[in-house]
């Protein structure tokens, strides 16, 4: 390993959060990386993700290149509540019934987005894919945040093992405990017809009839 790359790993540092009882003081620490315009690595309830805030442009973008993702497939955001979600996605009674027997939990919900969503950020039908994480850690930064992350996953289970993969990238890596990544299940909810794009963690009994 060549010195340059040591020095990366180094700046790259990791902190450790309790998941079941989140440390202000560490919370805000991750906040302040975020609002500076920095790539954090974050445990969810699915697997350890990679993101910045929804509106910082050139760090979706370098998400984007660490991902070797094109930039016409849009990562998820994340939001703390219902009601964050319903000011960036359209939300019909329908959606919000469906999403309020789900949440927080293991889905993505794929909806229209509103103006307040950067382009770069939705899809050719102007949707998107939000989650709310049913982990403490995950809601305890975006609602001190006060607005949404990118999620996207990591690839590993171990907080090491992601700060030695995107040490160049990231700027913070939260270790929140091992975890055994398993995709989120992912629903169509446009037009109040769910559809099941993708079988995961999720139960998706509800959705099948």
């Amino acid at each position: 390993m060549t010195k340059a790359w040591e020095w990366l790993i180094e700046i790259t540092m990791i902190i450790s959060i309790n998941p079941e009882n989140p440390q202000k003081r560490l919370i805000n620490r991750v906040v302040q990386v975020l609002e500076r315009g920095g790539l954090i690595a974050y445990p969810t309830d699915t697997f350890y993700g990679i993101g910045c805030d929804l509106f910082n442009k050139k760090g979706i973008q370098l998400i984007h290149k660490l991902k070797s993702r094109p930039l016409k497939k849009p990562f998820s955001i994340v939001c703390d509540s219902l009601k964050e979600i319903s000011r960036y996605a359209q939300v019909s009674n329908y959606a919000y019934k469906t999403m309020k027997r789900c949440l927080p939990g293991p889905y993505t919900f794929v909806l229209e987005g509103t103006k307040l969503v950067p382009k770069i950020m939705l899809t050719k039908r102007k949707t998107m894919g939000i989650r709310v994480p049913d982990n403490k850690i995950c809601l305890e930064i975006v609602g001190t945040l006060g607005r949404p992350i990118i999620s996207t996953s990591a690839g590993y289970d171990d907080p090491l093992a992601i700060q030695e993969a995107y040490a160049p990238y990231l700027d913070l890596v939260i270790d929140g405990g091992m975890m055994y990544p398993s995709p989120s299940t992912v629903v169509s909810l446009i037009d109040d017809v769910p559809e099941v794009i993708r079988v995961g963690k999720g139960d998706v009994s509800s959705f099948t009839r």
